[in-house]
């Protein structure tokens, strides 16, 4: 398949594309996760430190803290946190403190980057790094028929204490991850996207 095809093709499939709020309990296999996993990791990485770490997330007990936590952030970051800019940004979106999903997907991904390696080695550029992971890990998740959410409440600390992991390692996203409910609703505003001439620049314009 000649470039141009392969390119459009792999469009066709990332545009339908959504973020999710609303999961089904419907299972996913540890196999899927892992799978999706390792495409994450095949990331590039400054000097190849790769400073990544996925703590994926099964048990229904762990899920409920991690959720309950989640909320306890979000009741202050709408009641007090946020500006009233960034709220009406927001509103058409239809989100708030509610995080229902935590609980109800059936894994949680902890995205955690490394500040340095386990032995205490540098790593560098590990923000871009582990950004990059991610969405390879979010196209990996879609091109396997499932849904996610880039949920990110903050400050993200409890994530540290409730999964018990090292101070080198920093909370950089918890995506949920399962099947759309199957009343799932999508707010119109999460399906614009801003025409290629507004995104993209030839030389210098």
């Amino acid at each position: 398949m000649p470039p141009e095809s392969a390119a459009r093709a792999f469009y066709e499939v990332m545009r339908t594309r959504r973020t999710v709020r609303e999961f089904s309990d419907r299972p996913v296999s540890r196999e899927t996760i892992e799978w999706c996993i390792r495409c994450a990791t095949t990331a590039p990485s400054g000097a190849n430190k790769q400073p990544w770490r996925f703590v994926c997330v099964q048990d229904p007990a762990l899920k409920k803290r991690i959720r309950h936590a989640a909320e306890e952030e979000e009741r202050e970051f709408y009641a007090r946190r946020a500006s009233a800019r960034w709220l009406d940004d927001l509103a058409p979106l239809g989100t708030d403190e509610h995080k229902a999903f935590l609980e109800i997907a059936p894994w949680l991904i902890v995205v955690f980057k490394l500040a340095h390696g386990d032995d205490g080695s540098p790593v560098y550029y590990n923000t871009e790094s582990v950004g990059l992971a991610s969405g390879l890990l979010l196209a990996a998740i879609h091109h396997a028929g499932l849904v996610s959410v880039t949920h990110t409440p903050s400050p993200m600390k409890f994530l540290t204490e409730e999964l018990g992991r090292p101070d080198n390692e920093r909370p950089f996203l918890l995506i949920p991850v399962g099947y759309p409910a199957e009343d799932c609703r999508i707010p119109r505003k999460a399906l614009e996207r801003k025409p290629l001439d507004e995104v993209m620049v030839i030389d210098r314009g």
